[in-house]
């Protein structure tokens, strides 16, 4: 089983969903289907589970985070098995739903990105970069259009969206 541990440090924004061409301008990328569930955990702790789905392969996490502050958290991650993954969904926090979301993975001037697109948006989407240093610029590709940065605004953690999430006409403005 894959095993990942350090400090996270990365990003978010909210963009104009692109057109399915302008994915196609890259030279690779992945899309895989999640779906992601919260679970119990102690306070200041965000416990979750994920099954991605890339088509011809399933792969299941259990993932544990510590905030640190807005941009960075300490993340140990896992990898499961299937019977794992549906033994810790018994454990969903209360008031949650599962969250899902088609994500599009891709390199772009050795800065790797993620389109999160959700069922709920027909407009828009959310785009996270992970960065090797806080003073790090993101380079965005052209046909990126930022609607805003959302870098730890609680609201756009998908923690926070499987309780509520957020409406599109308010994401916009």
């Amino acid at each position: 089983m894959k095993e990942k541990c350090g400090v996270e440090i990365e990003r978010k924004y909210i963009i104009a969903l692109p057109e399915p061409a302008g994915l196609s301008v890259l030279p690779e990328y992945t899309v895989s289907k999640i779906e992601q569930t919260y679970l119990d955990a102690p306070v200041g702790v965000t416990h979750r589970v994920r099954r991605r789905d890339y088509g011809s392969r399933v792969e299941f996490f259990e993932t544990k985070k510590l905030r640190l502050d807005k941009m960075s958290s300490v993340e140990e991650e896992r990898e499961i098995s299937k019977e794992e993954y549906l033994e810790l969904l018994k454990a969903i926090k209360d008031g949650t739903h599962t969250i899902r979301k088609t994500r599009h993975t891709f390199v772009y001037q050795s800065q790797c990105f993620e389109i999160d697109v959700y069922p709920e948006w027909k407009r828009t989407a959310i785009l996270e970069t992970e960065l090797r240093d806080r003073e790090e610029r993101v380079a965005f590709p052209p046909f990126i259009r930022v609607v805003r940065e959302v870098t730890g605004i609680k609201d756009y953690s998908n923690a926070s969206m499987s309780h509520a999430f957020p409406d599109e006409d308010e994401v916009e403005s």
